[in-house]
């Protein structure tokens, strides 16, 4: 996810992304056992406890989404199959806000309360553990986003004049369907977005048939067909034009923008396939079936790298943010964290590949980089907060980004270059698709390179002062 830099980088204006009990990286169980029977109201992240929702395991999402930007009115159904992970005579999603006028288990009415962001569900029947079943919620109302009181802003479902622009981290994605939102809990999606005529749908993944128009109103269908974190979904809408084709490596690039950047949307396009293939050759082959990125004219002040399709809020990006964007693709979307206390995964890895870029294209190298951090003074802010175990109020803290990318370039030092980049797509392939967490990746590392790596990651991740 992207906010304004600090200093200590190359003096440009850009925007950037907004994305351990146990050394084997199992989320923690919920400090109180549910009773028998009945899934945890959390999915066991202890710095997000009300996060995600335990006794099931998402397999795809089917979302039929109607929406008008005139009244902000959005008609929701939302078939999720599922697989219960032990018996269950109830069990939660997450929906914040939205009217529920309906839920059914496998074509059963099914009984169901609301307290806060938890949908109560009730089957007529306890599921068996096992068992696959099918929940379709039937909802509607205006959404609202929502807003952290630190470092992130706004974030959700967040309604624009012409539609809505759609940036979900960390657990914005309640705003507009009901979930196990969480990125614990990956699974494929489906969607079918209905507008006003005249109105494009964005979502993440390639398109799934033609849009159809009917009765003044347009129904745009998108498949992700590889696992997806809830807050990495999208369903932005607007007026946007739009360029497809592929990159010069052959994956399909799909670049839209708000009329109101038109002239970003040549080099948007270009931009993100040309970094799209340099990645795929330093990360190991891009792991999604299309690329691009989204303009949206919404003064978010962050871009968010939505799977497949990067949405960059309100400015036009340059070639640094999405680098930074297209990196998460790998890192953070692919490759994603099981607890956000590891965040660092995703944001450093990201930051570290924007210094790469710079030294790919001649601007800075990594080294002089790291030496204009490493430089800053010691009572300075990123030194006081370790990135290897980001703060819940304070997630998308400078460190975890800054200190974070700085940490892999000591790595790098430490182990030389052939066994880092080998480290790198060795991790983007083992975890492909997947989960992962610090303590996975620093084994990996030490398996890789033969060398006891403990006391430089403790350094880098986990002390609140400068390291030597």
């Amino acid at each position: 996810m992207g906010f304004k830099r600090y200093a200590g980088v190359p003096a440009i204006a850009l925007l950037s992304v907004l994305a351990c009990s146990s050394t084997n990286g199992a989320v923690a169980p919920p400090t109180s056992a549910p009773p028998s029977g009945v899934g945890a109201p959390g999915i066991g992240d202890t710095d997000f406890p009300l996060d995600g929702n335990g006794g099931y395991d998402v397999a795809h999402y089917d979302l039929a989404i109607g929406y008008t930007p005139a009244t902000k009115h959005l008609d929701g159904v939302a078939t999720i199959d599922a697989k219960a992970a032990e018996r269950l005579s109830r069990f939660n999603l997450d929906l914040a806000g939205l009217k529920v006028r309906a839920v059914s288990i496998d074509g059963a009415a099914a009984t169901f309360s609301r307290r806060g962001d938890e949908l109560t569900v009730v089957p007529a029947r306890p599921l068996a553990q096992g068992a696959g079943f099918k929940v379709k919620v039937a909802y509607s109302g205006r959404p609202q986003p929502l807003k952290d009181s630190s470092n992130l802003g706004t974030f959700g479902f967040i309604p624009t004049a012409d539609g809505a622009f759609v940036a979900c981290e960390p657990n914005g994605a309640k705003t507009w369907f009901p979930a196990n939102d969480h990125p614990a809990d990956k699974a494929t999606f489906d969607f079918r977005i209905t507008v006003p005529k005249g109105l494009t749908a964005l979502a993440n993944g390639e398109m799934a048939g033609k849009p159809t128009t009917s009765g003044g109103r347009t129904t745009f269908r998108w498949r992700e067909s590889h696992p997806m974190a809830t807050y990495l979904a999208t369903a932005t809408l607007g007026d946007f034009e739009l360029r497809e084709g592929t990159t010069p490596g052959g994956i399909p690039n799909v670049a839209a923008v708000d009329p109101a950047y038109h002239s970003s949307l040549d080099s948007l396009y270009k931009t993100s396939g040309r970094i799209t293939d340099y990645w795929s050759k330093i990360f190991g082959p891009y792991p999604f079936s299309s690329t691009g990125g989204v303009i949206d004219n919404f003064a978010a002040g962050y871009a968010l790298e939505n799977q497949t399709k990067p949405l960059y809020g309100g400015f036009h990006p340059d070639e640094s943010i999405i680098a930074h964007e297209l990196a998460h693709q790998w890192f953070g979307d692919s490759v994603s964290i099981r607890r956000w206390r590891d965040l660092w995964l995703n944001e450093g890895f990201a930051t570290y590949a924007e210094w790469l870029w710079w030294e790919h294209t001649g601007r800075s190298t990594t080294e002089a980089t790291f030496r204009r951090n490493h430089a800053r003074p010691a009572n300075d802010r990123i030194w006081k907060y370790p990135p290897g175990e980001a703060r819940p109020r304070d997630l998308f803290n400078e460190s975890v980004y800054t200190r974070g990318g700085m940490t892999l370039h000591a790595l790098r030092k430490e182990i030389g270059d052939e066994t880092f980049f080998k480290l790198l797509k060795t991790w983007t392939e083992q975890h492909k698709y997947g989960n992962a967490t610090t303590p996975e990746f620093i084994a990996l590392a030490q398996r890789l390179s033969g060398k006891d790596l403990q006391a430089l990651f403790d350094a880098w991740l986990f002390q609140p002062h400068r390291p030597a």
